[in-house]
């Protein structure tokens, strides 16, 4: 799949866009993105089983602190003692999952969720690899490795692009933005579903929103329309926010989590582009892992849990996340703070060299004993011209899984 590992948003566009952003908000994956969490320990909760901390002596990599034992009649997990501040990247205890009891739930494999033109967003062309979008008012060129195909539509219609990315065709690696035409401004309004809100260059060919996610976005409407009353959804990796608003337009109360101050400021003023600063959202610049464990410990619960982790990032203290080392636990402490009558916890994973399969299996073990049905695929974007209207080649862009009640 994609190595979408970092998504900073870098400065102003103004005829090019170079060099280091700073403290950029990864727009989902970029450096400063919730890491490994350490800290106090938590109360107990018999709501899942236990397991214990270790640590990997061939890895210089952080790992999440572990949470407090559960009441005995769970299987125990050891701690280690908590790292001086500053230490965050040391090596740490590694979180190791137990096995639960109880049924795995049942599983719908594989789903592939399709994204074709809707709003200001449409993938037109695609080959060589690079791949030409229309976002609202402009058509950009961006590098896409996996379209290994040629391009179905000719090269005049290629140059006529209003921004071209240039310089490394790596997801984390820093280029600059080509205008052919005049130059253009930083930022540009855009809508989907109903929702308005900025696009905006960045250093890393990003652009504030991720339009495969409209999948997920659609069925989180839904599922926020059928409950008859406001769910509460808990977005982690939040990035620019377009989530958490189409949550809020659909009646949820919402608790948006970013390690990026810069990505939250971009989020809050998307809510402001929206007209949507009176519905009720919660804006949380913490590390996602340290903010998950504390709500644990809290006792809260949401019914549907978004999350959307790199595979590499720092949190706001320096805290490390790997996504093979954390995900495990990020998904295990996300299970103890669903709601008795939730509606899903949705995984989505760009940057890791795997099969759906993995994240699958390892959702299917997390939730044994609740039941429900987990659906695991890809997200994927279908060509549709430049009518918007004509159905092309399918561009896979994430691995997905998603477990729903039955």
């Amino acid at each position: 799949m994609k190595d979408r590992q970092k998504r900073p948003a870098g400065g102003p566009a103004k005829g090019k866009l170079s060099g280091k952003p700073s403290g950029k908000p990864g727009p989902k994956g970029a450096d400063k993105r919730p890491a490994a969490a350490g800290g106090k320990a938590a109360s107990p909760r018999a709501a899942r089983p236990q397991a214990s901390e270790r640590l990997s002596p061939d890895r210089k990599r952080d790992a999440e602190q572990p949470r407090s034992a559960a009441p005995s009649a769970q299987p125990k997990r050891e701690r280690t003692p908590a790292r001086e501040p500053g230490a965050a990247t040391e090596a740490a205890p590694r979180y190791v999952m137990v096995a639960r009891s109880g049924e795995k739930p049942a599983e719908r494999v594989p789903l592939i969720l399709e994204t074709v033109a809707g709003g200001d967003y449409h993938l037109i062309d695609s080959g060589d690899g690079e791949k030409l979008e229309q976002y609202g008012p402009y058509r950009i060129v961006r590098p896409e490795a996996q379209a290994l195909w040629p391009r179905s539509l000719p090269a005049s219609v290629w140059e006529k692009a209003d921004a071209v990315f240039t310089g490394d065709t790596d997801e984390e690696g820093m280029g600059r933005w080509r205008f052919p035409g005049l130059p253009l401004g930083e930022t540009w309004p855009m809508r989907l579903l109903d929702t308005d809100f900025l696009g905006r260059f960045t250093a890393f060919r990003h652009v504030g929103v991720f339009p495969e996610q409209l999948a997920h976005w659609r069925w989180l409407a839904g599922e926020a329309q059928k409950a008859g009353r406001p769910l509460k959804v808990l977005n982690l990796f939040g990035y620019t926010g377009v989530a958490s608003l189409i949550a809020a337009r659909a009646g949820c109360e919402v608790t948006h989590v970013d390690a990026s101050k810069k990505a939250i400021g971009w989020a809050r003023e998307n809510q402001t582009i929206g007209r949507l600063t009176d519905l009720p959202i919660r804006w949380i610049c913490e590390d996602a892992m340290k903010f998950v464990q504390r709500e644990e410990r809290r006792g809260s619960r949401y019914d549907i849990i978004l999350t959307d982790p790199p595979k590499f990032g720092r949190g706001p203290n320096g805290e490390v996340w790997h996504l093979f080392d954390h995900l495990p636990a990020m998904l295990d402490t996300c299970r103890a703070i669903l709601s008795d009558d939730a509606r899903g916890l949705v995984l989505t994973a760009y940057s890791i060299r795997a099969s759906f399969y993995s994240i699958h299996e390892l959702l299917r073990e997390v939730m044994r004993g609740r039941g429900g049905v987990v659906e695991s695929g890809e997200l994927i974007i279908r060509e549709a011209g430049l009518d918007a209207a004509t159905p092309g080649r399918a561009l896979s862009t994430s691995l997905f899984s998603r477990w729903v009640p039955a």
